[in-house]
């Protein structure tokens, strides 16, 4: 996720690094000077300033009544664009490094019967939630999956934990998670919040589908595939506050014609899944393309992320 952030971003210190798993490494943040860390709830993330034009997005995974530190945890990704790759090889203890936020998309709300589904690095959101739904007293279950066992962080104290509530399926042992035995056990009213990579995404959305008094929450670490019938037309943009309008080319993202316009905004990610470049929609149709906001929150029409998201009309008024 490369960009170049117009907010500002607050220096913390490492405190700890450390190995839990094959490729996972916790990296714990305080202040320098001792004083508390940002408050967040469960489902947060931070950014994690890499370098002056790069930054990326890690969800919180310690608890969010210690107001000293901050806690993440980052897969090693070879494939990636190099961030991860920098936590693992090069932030060490003591080092300053630039955060965001926290922010929050995939926030939860305890219900009396949840069921929190896994899949590798996409555990680290869950951690806070299955804590909350303890203190709720919520009936919860997870089911976590990930390509090993030795891949998989956080496993083996969660098994300890709660071996009633907690079943550990690495693929090689077990292949694919059951999704629809893990639904079919559910009540009418249950919750299910899932993380993870965006084939389990997908096929747990496909199984929500067919089971409507279940609510799905699910959070993605990578932009969802674009639209078979998407396409890039030239649209204009009022921006009401600072009272000028802008032509967004086919070429371009609304969130570069918006800066090309000198108008400030914040974002990170460019790729609708951080959330930080919301902006309120006035009038017009967006043409969302997000990973962010749920289905009925696109059909309201009211917000939109505008580093992928354009226009289905031919013009949008945005709250900028």
């Amino acid at each position: 996720m490369t960009a170049t952030p117009t907010d500002e971003h607050r220096k913390l210190q490492v405190i700890g690094k450390d190995v839990l798993a094959d490729g996972v490494v916790a990296v714990r943040l305080a202040d320098p000077d001792g004083d508390p860390v940002p408050a967040w709830d469960p489902g947060s993330h931070i950014d994690l300033v890499v370098d002056a034009s790069t930054v990326r997005q890690y969800s919180l995974c310690g608890d969010v009544e210690d107001g000293t530190s901050l806690t993440v945890a980052v897969l090693r990704e070879e494939n990636g664009r190099g961030g991860s790759k920098w936590v693992h090889d090069h932030l060490q203890v003591g080092d300053l490094v630039g955060i965001g936020g926290p922010r929050n998309n995939f926030r939860f709300e305890p219900v009396p019967s949840c069921l929190f589904v896994a899949g590798g690095i996409g555990i680290t959101p869950l951690l806070p939630m299955l804590r909350a739904a303890d203190a709720a007293g919520s009936d919860w279950r997870l089911l976590y999956g990930g390509r090993t066992r030795n891949s998989m962080a956080f496993a083996a104290d969660l098994a300890a934990r709660h071996p009633d509530r907690v079943e550990i399926r690495p693929q090689d042992e077990f292949g694919l998670l059951d999704l629809a035995g893990a639904l079919d056990t559910l009540l009418a009213g249950a919750a299910v919040y899932c993380c993870g990579p965006e084939p389990l995404l997908q096929a747990l959305e496909g199984e929500c589908r067919t089971r409507p008094g279940i609510t799905l929450h699910v959070e993605r670490f990578a932009a969802k595939e674009r639209p078979a019938d998407a396409v890039d037309g030239v649209f204009e943009v009022e921006l009401v506050q600072s009272g000028t309008s802008v032509t967004v080319q086919a070429d371009e993202s609304l969130l570069d014609a918006v800066l090309r316009s000198g108008v400030d905004v914040p974002f990170s990610c460019r790729e609708g899944t951080c959330g930080t470049c919301e902006v309120a929609v006035v009038d017009g149709e967006p043409d969302h393309r997000d990973s962010v906001l749920t289905g009925d929150e696109q059909a309201a029409n009211d917000c939109m992320m505008i580093c992928v998201s354009r226009s289905r009309t031919p013009k949008l008024v945005l709250d900028l």
